[in-house]
């Protein structure tokens, strides 16, 4: 019985839900708009812990991005709208998903081209480890091979 409980608690943490960091008093009335509004927050990077969204984040700075995108969707704002004034605001630095655009080039293509190169330097590699043909022996050598293999 005492092995089985490291292996209950365990399991009970693997299934439990995610915690939020959204506090009831930020929760809105309508479930609709909260639905929209963490949809959004979802999307929205924590500037200070910068790998959670403001959903996930307890940062005050967090806090006050949720409050934002709720009082945008208070006033009527659609999603998209709501998103473009955050990053007006804060930057695409906000974005947990940066945008496809000349300028953010770099940081989508460079993965598949270290990829493709560390591929394409394996494959060099591949190719010169491959062993030499073995050479067929002259005459000479075969002669030489045949006394030294002959029995006695």
């Amino acid at each position: 019985m005492p092995r089985l409980l490291p292996v209950a608690l365990l399991l009970l943490l693997a299934l439990a839900p995610a915690a939020r960091a959204v506090q009831p008093n930020e929760v809105m009335a309508d479930p609709q708009l909260e639905a929209r509004a963490r949809d959004i927050s979802a999307g929205l990077r924590c500037l200070v812990c910068q790998n959670q969204s403001i959903d996930d984040s307890d940062a005050p700075l967090a806090r006050d991005l949720r409050l934002i995108v709720r009082e945008r969707l208070r006033q009527g704002d659609d999603d998209q709208a709501v998103v473009d004034y955050v990053v007006r605001r804060y930057g695409e630095f906000v974005l947990l998903r940066p945008v496809l655009a000349w300028h953010t080039a770099v940081l989508w293509l460079t993965p598949p081209a270290v990829l493709a190169l560390g591929g394409l330097g394996l494959w060099l590699r591949a190719r010169r480890r491959r062993p030499a043909r073995p050479a067929f022996l002259s005459p000479e050598e075969e002669a030489a091979l045949a006394e030294l293999t002959r029995p006695r």
